[in-house]
């Protein structure tokens, strides 16, 4: 079964260990809108959205992430033009905080940095589908270097805008697993999404709806890395959004199917883990 083409991601779970320093940093470098704060959680989204796209959980003890494990690469937000990404930018190089590259995918322009806990940030732009270069039948994605004179000449300059604009959304997960023939059979195999790119070496790309990439899934820490202690800081959860109950009763069955099995979380969530450990909420809109 295929996974409905409607789906889409949401709300990216971190457990942090300054909540504060945390939630400065996705609102004032990143742009985002803090939403809600409760009993050491932060929710923050875009300006024009009562969801959240990173919500951050204070566990002020919990161990960092070692290296070589895995769990998130990198957390990826679209925002809706050129324009934007460098308004987007401007805003991080004007808080003092520095990006760790720049890249051109053919299908979209990236760029990346560090939150201050050392999670992988990714802030891209789509270019129009018609333009996604294909050979044979498949869709091409490539590592380049970023135009970033380009970029910038799309806004005036300095130009940081207000924060994030209106329909940004968390476009992509990208996280690191143990094996791409065992994150195959769990991705594709079991919850339905589509593989659009299996000849980037040492990663795959799945998605939903004929989109370039809603998840990406690499085994650069290592063939078979381990899984981070229990508790770690980084992720404690992402959203994978289908359209309706019915939709997400079709990806429940087709999983269980294949021998996923999904419980519920401490919220009541329905949560399914990867082999690696890596785990997504399954919710409707």
């Amino acid at each position: 079964m295929t996974i409905d083409p409607a789906t889409s991601l949401a709300n990216v779970e971190l457990v942090v260990g300054d909540l504060d320093a945390q939630a400065g940093f996705y609102r004032d470098a990143i742009g985002l809108r803090e939403l809600r704060r409760a009993d050491g959680v932060v929710e923050l989204g875009a300006p024009d959205g009562d969801r959240p796209l990173v919500t951050l959980i204070e566990r002020p003890d919990a161990p960092a992430r070692p290296r070589g494990t895995t769990g998130l690469f990198h957390l990826a937000l679209l925002v809706p033009d050129r324009a934007e990404l460098a308004r987007a930018l401007n805003r991080v190089t004007a808080t003092g905080h520095r990006f760790t590259g720049a890249s051109d995918h053919l299908v979209s322009e990236a760029l990346y940095l560090d939150d201050p806990e050392g999670n992988g940030i990714e802030i891209y732009r789509d270019r129009p589908r018609a333009e996604w270069p294909r050979a044979e039948g498949q869709l091409q994605m490539a590592t380049l270097p970023l135009d970033l004179e380009g970029v910038l000449a799309s806004a005036p300059s300095g130009d940081a805008g207000e924060g994030m604009a209106a329909g940004t959304t968390l476009g992509h997960m990208h996280l690191q697993v143990a094996s791409i023939p065992d994150a195959d059979a769990f991705y594709t195999g079991g919850i339905g999404f589509d593989a659009t790119v299996r000849g980037y070496p040492g990663a795959l790309f799945v998605s939903a709806g004929g989109y370039h990439h809603h998840i990406g899934l690499n085994t650069w820490a290592g063939e078979g890395a381990p899984a981070p202690p229990p508790g770690a800081r980084g992720l404690h959860s992402y959203t994978i959004v289908l359209p309706d109950e019915a939709a997400l009763g079709a990806t429940l069955a087709a999983a269980a199917d294949a021998g996923i099995e999904a419980g519920d979380d401490e919220d009541g969530r329905t949560v399914v883990a990867d082999p690696s450990g890596n785990r997504a909420v399954l919710a409707t809109r």
